[in-house]
């Protein structure tokens, strides 16, 4: 089987746990407006690659992924989920540790088998939440985020363990209500390992001139470091409330 690829990384240490190969797959349907990769937005691009000469590759340097593994991002993996399928169950073989790192976006409540065999061969999942209000989702990506919570609790409902990422973007995603009730939200995830709170940047502001396109977020503020520790802690502050609601 082939998949589409836009790059690989061999030493990646925020891609999950350890050192990690990290594969970039083609194609994502959203369009997030903080985006620092939109040169993989479109589809049946990129480079076609085999299951195993990605392997082939992570064997080169597999000597050096410390407590590592393999780490699916994009672009959207999930847009190529047979092939993501067919690669993490080859790694298991070799005794690889698998993570996804996704949105969840593509996921469909009303058929799921391709995602539970997905996840007989993934170690960790990092979701990435853009926003958890429906609304605002659909303002910030173009969707709602429907499929992305149903994603998080069938995730949860199969076992697999979740990392939580968010994105804290002035004016966007730093109100304290939406913050508030995403801890309230992921609180309901039994397999919820950690949660990453990401300060926005513009890092991949460049792209967007190299490709042309207009950057949607030209005025907005980067984000102080403190400040997404302080937005974390109304997360956590949402989490612990629900808990405690529930007892």
């Amino acid at each position: 089987m082939e998949g589409f690829i836009h790059s690989t990384e061999s030493f990646g240490t925020v891609d999950g746990p350890g050192i990690r190969f990290v594969i970039f797959f083609q194609g994502c349907p959203m369009r997030c407006l903080y985006c620092h990769n939109p040169d993989t937005w479109k589809i049946g691009t990129g480079t076609k690659r085999t299951v195993e000469s990605l392997l082939a590759e992570y064997d080169s340097v597999k000597e050096f992924m410390k407590n590592g593994g393999i780490t699916c991002t994009g672009g959207e993996p999930l847009v190529q989920i047979d092939f993501v399928t067919e690669l993490f169950e080859k790694a298991k073989e070799k005794g690889i540790h698998t993570c996804l790192d996704s949105s969840g976006i593509t996921f469909t409540p009303d058929s799921t088998e391709k995602f539970e065999r997905l996840c007989k061969c993934t170690d960790l999942v990092m979701l990435d939440i853009k926003h958890i209000d429906r609304e605002e989702h659909k303002k910030l990506t173009g969707h709602y985020n429907d499929n992305i919570l149903a994603f998080a609790k069938f995730l949860s409902e199969h076992g697999v363990p979740i990392w939580i990422r968010h994105v804290v973007v002035p004016g966007i995603t730093d109100k304290e209500e939406y913050l508030f009730r995403l801890g309230e939200f992921i609180s309901q995830l039994k397999t919820l390992k950690a949660l990453d709170v990401l300060p926005y940047h513009t890092m991949g502001k460049v792209k967007y001139e190299q490709l042309g396109i207009d950057y949607p977020l030209g005025d907005t503020p980067l984000l102080d470091k403190e400040d997404a520790v302080k937005a974390r802690d109304v997360i956590m502050r949402g989490l612990k409330a629900a808990l405690k609601k529930r007892k």
